[in-house]
């Protein structure tokens, strides 16, 4: 993005809310929009205010950030969500990246980390450290249900091969070193591999690719 990010910070912790709202307004990159004490308060929020990313705790009263994260995305299909949590990668980030969130953090992140995975997710990446993907993989095999016909018949046979790449969890790099691609040929193909499957970003490609039975588990989940 060519000017600063939009955010909004949904956390019912009031001195961890004005915290967060402290180190991001301090930012020049960041634009806060403002803060939320719930989930209600921050779908109110996104259906009045433009907002590019939503900083989002998915424990909190009322309506939790699972359900105000599917909101969010139904009201606004361009706004991205960024999970906060304090307990790692569990069943509530499952469950809201399974809603289309775009990623998560732990609420002890550094403000360079914090400020780095917003711009990261406001340009259409996604945020995930390897472990925590290797942790998502093994929750999603164990829901997998392979879809009959095939998956991939939208796509080109090149974005097929990319496809296949990205649901292996390769970066831009890889892909386009084992495809021997140029990085923005690889942007090009992702961003249209997303849109003609409907996903948001690369974590949902991964989910529906193990989902759909495109990569079984056993696969390797490298492009080297």
């Amino acid at each position: 993005m060519t000017g600063p990010v939009t955010v909004l910070v949904a956390d019912d912790q009031e001195l961890l809310r004005d915290a967060l709202a402290t180190i991001l307004d301090a930012d020049p990159r960041i634009e806060l929009s403002g803060t939320a004490a719930d989930g209600a308060e921050a779908v109110a929020h996104v259906r009045a205010h433009h907002v590019d990313v939503v900083l989002m705790d998915v424990r909190m009263p009322g309506m939790d950030g699972i359900a105000a994260t599917a909101e969010v995305l139904r009201l606004r299909p361009a706004t991205r969500v960024l999970v906060l949590t304090t307990f790692d990668l569990d069943e509530y980030v499952f469950a809201a990246i399974r809603e289309g969130a775009s990623g998560f953090l732990t609420k002890d992140a550094r403000p360079a980390e914090l400020v780095d995975a917003i711009r990261r997710v406001a340009a259409g990446d996604a945020v995930l450290a390897p472990r925590a993907t290797a942790t998502l993989l093994r929750h999603v095999r164990r829901q997998a249900a392979p879809s009959a016909g095939d998956p991939l018949a939208p796509l080109s046979p090149r974005e097929r091969e990319v496809a296949m790449l990205l649901a292996r969890g390769a970066s831009n790099d890889e892909i386009g070193r084992a495809l021997f691609l140029t990085g923005n040929t690889v942007k090009t193909h992702v961003r249209a591999i997303l849109a003609k499957l409907g996903l948001a970003d690369r974590i949902q490609v991964v989910i529906w690719a193990y989902e759909q039975g495109v990569v079984q588990p056993g696969d390797d989940h490298s492009a080297g």
